[in-house]
């Protein structure tokens, strides 16, 4: 069953926030729209790269009003390590929560029992603690902030006008879709 359209379950884990330890429970994500972005470990080859792409696009985020959690199955002392030692890592301004004992991973159905890692999973989440969007890649596959910017503002447009559809490569301003029967076979 698909975790389209379903509110997230409760959790509440330790996380680390400019250089801060903090905790994040369900409560804190609702009434803004969210990103979790899980990744298989701190210290590896291409979740630095994915989390830095993250990073320089943090303002991007914050003017949809956007929260970004990183998170993976480190905990919040190792994501501190890894701040201190990466100079790219060290800029991340967006809370990366740690989940050791894996339950937030599994709940989002994305963890690899084989390896005790979560893979690679974006997950987008409207203002009522809804998921909106799904996206699961392998381990060597890095994701795209841009594209994921992109989703946003097409989910953010569709929340406030449910009656349009964002045809593919939609970016915000152009025309949507309105359908209708008169659209059948047109486009």
């Amino acid at each position: 069953m698909s975790m389209l359209n379903t509110k997230i379950k409760p959790f509440y884990n330790h996380a680390l926030k400019n250089g801060k330890f903090v905790t994040v429970s369900e409560k804190d994500i609702l009434g803004k729209w969210n990103v979790f972005f899980f990744y298989p470990a701190d210290f590896t080859f291409v979740c630095p790269t994915e989390l830095k792409d993250l990073s320089n696009h943090y303002y991007d985020f914050q003017k949809l009003q956007v929260n970004i959690y990183s998170i993976s199955t480190d905990t919040h002392f190792t994501h501190k390590a890894w701040c201190d030692a990466s100079k790219s890592i060290s800029k991340i301004q967006y809370t990366m929560i740690a989940d050791p004992s894996g339950n937030l991973t599994r709940n989002f159905e994305v963890m690899n029992e084989e390896n005790g890692l979560p893979e690679r999973g974006t997950f987008i989440i409207d203002t009522y603690g809804i998921i909106q969007s799904i996206e699961i890649n392998i381990a060597g596959i890095g994701r795209n902030s841009k594209e994921l910017l992109r989703k946003i503002e097409a989910l953010q447009h569709i929340s406030v006008y449910p009656n349009e559809v964002c045809p593919a490569n939609w970016k915000k301003g152009e025309k949507t879709l309105l359908p209708s029967i008169e659209l059948v076979g047109k486009i």
